[in-house]
């Protein structure tokens, strides 16, 4: 493990790499564009998350920004003991050492992710996929620039441009030592990840997330929690896959038949259970199977439910463990369904698309976790850090 660097030279880093993607802005768009003109895939979320315009550039910029002026996350106390024979006992949070950070097609997640990671006090190794890689190693240019410009290494922020093969090789037998990997992407990169690593891997990045609209529902507050979690970013995973619709709720068949025509105008492809079907003439999905997808697509199923129960179990049964809403005006309703669905995110009349370490007010996320260890849900700087014991004796021995 490389000796910390100082919060005040981290910050110095990060200060200079926000400085640098705004005097290099044009030229990282113009290499972006390259990547894009590469691009010959037709997945519309990953091409959506590959672009890097203005906007994204300032929200890169800001993270850096906001990380710059967050409290250092290591080395706080979290526990302290004196023992009866005199011994001090703290336990403080500890840097990991080196998180290598695997996605696909977002640059800013360059920025972003490892960002946090070096905040926290980590060495970080990046893996790109090959759409995004002439953006990304522009970005690691700048960072490498950024380290330089503090009289740091540049090993601090590696970039491993490896082939699948090269990837599994590192993953099985690391070339060098690695304490932690997030894998940002899709259920495949996911899975090849666990299947090869052999260090803790953070699981992040699949949605799946459900909306039910219970029978004491607001219904305006319905279909715009719906629309906007359905269609104002489907690259993401906190967008919205799944509704579920309470038969008790009054004129519940007319509501559907709103919310589908809605959701149609809007370009978003129904599909029904049986029950939804029938009342909207909107296809019938092939397999139950379908309730565990996720689509990053202009897709969306609707079914019914006959409960709370009975939604809370279908939740927990098929939902990627990220996000669930529920829409009603009665507050215990909403507190026993937001105590017994399991997801690391749970909301009474609002839309999934806020789960996500900004918006929680955690100045950004180094991914949205779905394991319950080490940290759940977003993962923000205060998050990214493991623990040590400290023990400080006079010479006592037991």
């Amino acid at each position: 493990m490389k000796t910390i660097l100082s919060v005040t030279k981290r910050n110095s880093v990060l200060s200079k790499m926000a400085a640098l993607l705004e005097q290099e802005r044009a030229n990282l768009k113009a290499v972006n564009q390259q990547d894009l003109n590469n691009y010959s895939g037709d997945d519309l979320a990953m091409e959506k998350r590959l672009l890097v315009d203005d906007a994204k550039i300032d929200g890169m910029i800001l993270s850096l920004q906001q990380l710059t002026i967050q409290e250092d996350p290591v080395g706080k106390v979290r526990f302290d003991f004196t023992h009866e024979n005199g011994l001090k006992i703290y336990n403080k949070t500890a840097a990991f050492g080196t998180i290598m950070i695997i996605y696909e097609s977002r640059p800013d997640v360059t920025v972003e992710a490892g960002g946090i990671a070096f905040k926290s006090g980590n060495k970080i190794l990046l893996k790109g996929g090959k759409e995004s890689l002439l953006s990304n190693l522009k970005i690691v240019e700048l960072w490498q620039q950024a380290l330089k410009d503090n009289e740091v290494a540049a090993d601090w922020v590696e970039y491993l441009n490896y082939n699948r093969e090269e990837t599994q090789a590192f993953l099985e037998q690391p070339t060098q030592k690695v304490d932690l990997i997030v894998p940002r992407g899709g259920e495949k990169l996911i899975a090849f990840v666990k299947k090869h690593a052999t260090c803790p891997v953070i699981v992040s990045g699949r949605g799946n997330n459900f909306v039910y609209v219970n029978a004491e529902a607001d219904l305006d507050q319905a279909l715009a929690i719906i629309i906007n979690g359905k269609t104002s970013n489907i690259s993401v995973c906190n967008a919205l896959d799944k509704v579920l619709i309470d038969t008790n709720l009054e004129n519940w068949e007319a509501f559907t038949k709103k919310l589908i025509t809605e959701l149609q105008q809007r370009n978003v492809i129904v599909l029904g259970d049986i029950s939804i079907s029938k009342i909207a003439n909107v296809p019938e999905i092939e397999s139950d199977l379908i309730w565990y997808e996720e689509f990053l697509d202009y897709k969306i199923v609707i079914g019914i439910a006959n409960s709370n129960q009975e939604a809370i179990d279908k939740i927990n049964k098929y939902c990627g463990g990220h996000s669930a809403s529920i829409i009603t005006k009665n507050d215990f309703i909403a507190q026993e369904f937001m105590d017994n669905v399991d997801t690391a995110a749970v909301y009474q009349n609002a839309s999934t698309r806020f789960t996500d370490g900004g918006q929680f007010g955690l100045g950004g996320e180094l991914a949205i976790s779905t394991d319950k260890l080490h940290q759940r849900g977003p993962i923000g700087l205060q998050h990214l850090v493991t623990n040590k014991w400290y023990i400080y004796g006079d010479g006592q021995i037991r």
